[in-house]
């Protein structure tokens, strides 16, 4: 059992008072991790710390900023085996599902330091004779950033890399699932020395954390609210970003589609349904939610399809064997998951296997001859519960993929790439892969969604418009003549 404090300038303290909160693992039910729960005071505290750290470190130059991300992403590999026991203890993650988060965790940190040369600007022509007139991108101040438990290291890293870049300061607040987990992410910020207040983390209770997250956006000193969870608790935070007129990025739920086109390599779309529908049990942004096969092939593929969702192996992923399903994160999922099992069988949908589960150790099922009218075509199961809907050519097929009010991730297979790519500019979606699943990220690319799924975009350069001012300067280098 691990003890997660707070990190306010530097300095790593319990809450102000001195209360904390436990994390169970979801499958044994024990206590794995206590942090402390920090209080309204603490959370402005921790900006306070942020702002008067802005102050410097938004004037240090980008070979030190680049410098120290460098090391924090080696300081992060050099933790791979901690990171993976906390995510398996906190949240059933699988040790595959945890080293693909330490990876790509470290992968953002090394984005960003390329990043650091790469805040620039542009001199746009002035009407005015003699004027110099710049377009300059500035850092922003204090970003918050709060990262969910599904992706804990990757999210809660690119909540932080992309601002510290750009020279903002950053105040990290942590998910109540996983402090322990992200908590090392902090650590190894720590190790790499960033001055006092530059990084600060805070968690709090889930019963204090809507209090504490208000009182964060609405100090002054916070410029920038970047967000990564439910569309539900979304709506919220883009509401109090509007009422106190804070610009905030939201990368939110999705129901990701994965067409299967009648001339589709059947195999290959197998092999992108199984990882983009199963990796971490479902529990991902980019999951696919939905897979949408034309009818003439639809036999063939569902029957391969269900042999290898049949064959994923299922376990504690704290054991000796690997496994590719852990632990789904509570029973609340076993039963909103079990909830939709039972509505589309009711309602004619084929079980093809798995189903319904009786613990957090929840098996790969596939449902067949899903139809509108079953809650799973278009909710959510953020879960390894997938449905199968038969469709009858490609302008139905893309009328199902739109058919929802997500727009996050979505993949075509097809072997025709000319008409494969045209239906992936068709779908509403942030994102779109052909020929590859709807679970893929890269450090470097724009990442993000449109309709319920959110707005803005992290990663690469689109990371640098979110977390900067872009300022019009004026240089008038002779004497300017006014009308009067």
């Amino acid at each position: 059992m691990f003890e997660v404090n707070l990190l306010i300038d530097g300095k790593t303290v319990p809450s102000s008072s001195g209360a904390t909160f436990e994390r169970r693992n979801p499958l044994s039910g024990e206590v794995v991790s206590r942090a402390a729960a920090a209080t309204i005071d603490d959370v402005r505290a921790a900006v306070d710390a942020a702002a008067r750290a802005f102050v410097s470190w938004s004037q240090v130059g980008p070979g030190e900023r680049r410098a120290r991300l460098l090391k924090a992403a080696d300081a992060v590999e050099a933790r791979a085996g901690q990171f993976i026991e906390a995510m398996a203890s906190e949240t059933g993650a699988s040790a595959s599902w945890g080293g693909f988060n330490v990876n790509l965790a470290a992968g953002v940190l090394r984005e960003a330091a390329a990043l650091t040369t790469q805040v620039s600007g542009e001199v746009i022509p002035s009407d005015i004779p003699s004027s110099l007139a710049l377009a300059v991108r500035q850092p922003a101040g204090v970003v918050l950033g709060m990262a969910p438990w599904n992706a804990p290291v990757i999210l809660g890293m690119r909540s932080i890399a992309v601002p510290l870049a750009c020279g903002n300061t950053v105040v990290f607040k942590g998910s109540e699932l996983c402090p322990r987990t992200q908590g090392l992410i902090v650590e190894a910020l720590n190790e790499a020395g960033f001055p006092p207040g530059v990084v600060n983390f805070v968690v709090s209770a889930p019963v204090d954390a809507a209090a504490v997250v208000e009182a964060m956006i609405a100090h002054t000193a916070v410029r920038r609210v970047n967000f990564t969870g439910s569309t539900r608790v979304g709506r919220i935070i883009a509401t109090t970003c509007a009422q106190h007129l804070k610009p905030v990025v939201l990368e939110l739920g999705g129901k990701a589609p994965l067409v299967v086109l009648d001339d589709a390599n059947i195999d290959a779309a197998v092999d992108g349904a199984i990882f983009g529908a199963f990796a971490n049990s479902g529990q991902i942004c980019m999951s696919t939610e939905r897979i949408i096969v034309d009818a003439r092939i639809a036999d063939n593929f569902a029957i391969r399809l269900a042999a290898r969702a049949r064959a994923l192996p299922l376990g504690d992923p704290r054991g000796k064997d690997p496994v590719v399903l852990g632990s789904v994160i509570d029973m609340s999922t076993v039963a909103r998951c079990n909830a939709l099992i039972d509505d589309a069988i009711e309602k004619g949908a084929r079980l093809l296997c798995g189903g319904k589960a009786t613990s957090t150790l929840m098996p790969a099922t596939l449902l067949d001859h899903v139809t509108p009218d079953m809650m799973i075509y278009r909710e959510e199961s953020f879960g390894p519960v997938k449905p199968i809907v038969r469709v009858h050519g490609v302008e139905e097929a893309i009328a199902c993929a739109n058919d929802n009010e997500y727009g996050l991730s979505a993949a075509v297979f097809g072997s025709d790439l000319a008409r494969a790519l045209e239906v992936a500019k068709r779908i509403e979606s942030g994102i779109c892969h052909v020929n590859g699943p709807t679970v893929h990220d890269e450090a470097q690319m724009p990442f993000g969604g449109v309709k319920a799924s959110g707005f803005g975009r992290f990663g690469g350069r689109a990371g640098i418009h979110e977390f900067t001012e872009l300022r019009w300067l004026t240089l008038q280098t002779t004497p300017r003549r006014y009308p009067f």
